[in-house]
């Protein structure tokens, strides 16, 4: 059969059609976190701010001379005294990174909706259920692991400068290295961060983006105003409390459900882990049953919003 004149053979200089990507689901996950981070700098931001303002007023009062009664070391020195910076500024970070997680989350998915970005968020090859499990993961996994690697380190240095002063001041700093065992301290702030601010405060974060969601301004007052009224019916009904108690115990880290109070975790030996204690509560899987509702009712609410005019 004879080839027509116009018609040339194929060549290998050719452009060939490339077959697209393959994305997956965990990939397009992996992104959609990046971008949260990309996009509210403020999630490592401000506990770092924190750090850095700690660790200056620590090496203050070291210069100053204020903790060197806490570090005159001898044999009967407390341990949970010297301590107590420690537990302290691991607290204080725990405090900072909730009060971003719980701003981040109220602004997760209703900031999306201004000037009209979700329209192009939508046009993106993300489904709703990628991205509100993204927003999800920033408050549950991504800031409790941030809040530990900035502790471990700021409560490093700490170290490093009260083992400073100590050998400035002629002694040796061995007693002090020996009676301050970060490591302890590190596996007790990790298991404080994934039973109390990741697991114990998932209902929290999920019913803040569902309000984030469905709220078209003041999405801190559509948050609590509905629980405030909720309990104030109950009050005047029944003349019970039970809700705001629940609430209460839910918000102040169900302590028991973790095994002891805060203090105790950080600085307390490492028979104060109770994971058997903590996964046997009720309340924690009825959180995390509440914590899917409401994840599902985000899912939902993206699914079908408009921008904010």
């Amino acid at each position: 059969m004879n080839t027509p004149a116009n018609t040339m053979p194929d060549s290998p200089l050719e452009p060939q059609a490339v077959a697209p990507a393959v994305i997956s689901e965990a990939q397009r996950l992996y992104w959609s976190m990046r971008r949260e981070l990309w996009e509210n700098r403020s999630i490592y931001l401000a506990p770092l701010a924190v750090a850095a303002v700690f660790i200056f007023a620590f090496l203050i009062s070291s210069i100053a001379g204020i903790w060197e009664r806490s570090l005159r070391l001898d044999p009967g020195q407390s341990p949970a005294k010297l301590a107590e910076p420690y537990a302290f500024v691991a607290l204080l970070l725990m405090g900072a990174t909730f009060i971003v997680s719980v701003f981040y989350c109220l602004d997760a998915l209703q900031g999306e909706r201004r000037d009209r970005s979700i329209l192009f968020w939508k046009s993106l090859p993300v489904s709703d259920l990628t991205t509100v499990l993204a927003k999800a993961s920033i408050p549950i996994v991504i800031i409790p692991l941030l809040t530990f690697a900035i502790t471990v380190t700021t409560q490093t240095v700490m170290l490093l400068l009260s083992s400073a002063v100590v050998l400035a001041g002629g002694q040796s700093p061995a007693v002090l290295l020996s009676q301050v065992s970060l490591s302890q301290m590190s596996v007790m702030l990790l298991y404080h961060l994934v039973t109390g601010h990741a697991l114990w405060y998932a209902p929290i974060y999920c019913w803040l983006l569902i309000v984030s969601a469905w709220a078209r301004r003041a999405a801190f007052l559509w948050a609590a105003l509905p629980l405030l009224a909720f309990g104030g019916i109950e009050k005047i009904a029944f003349g019970t409390s039970h809700f705001a108690h629940m609430l209460e115990y839910r918000i102040s880290g169900g302590s028991e459900a973790v095994g002891s109070s805060p203090d105790t975790l950080l600085l307390g030996p490492m028979t104060d882990l109770a994971p058997g204690m903590f996964l046997s509560n009720p309340g924690l899987w009825l959180g995390l049953a509440l914590a899917t509702v409401f994840l599902a009712g985000a899912v939902r609410l993206r699914r079908y919003s408009g921008p904010i005019e």
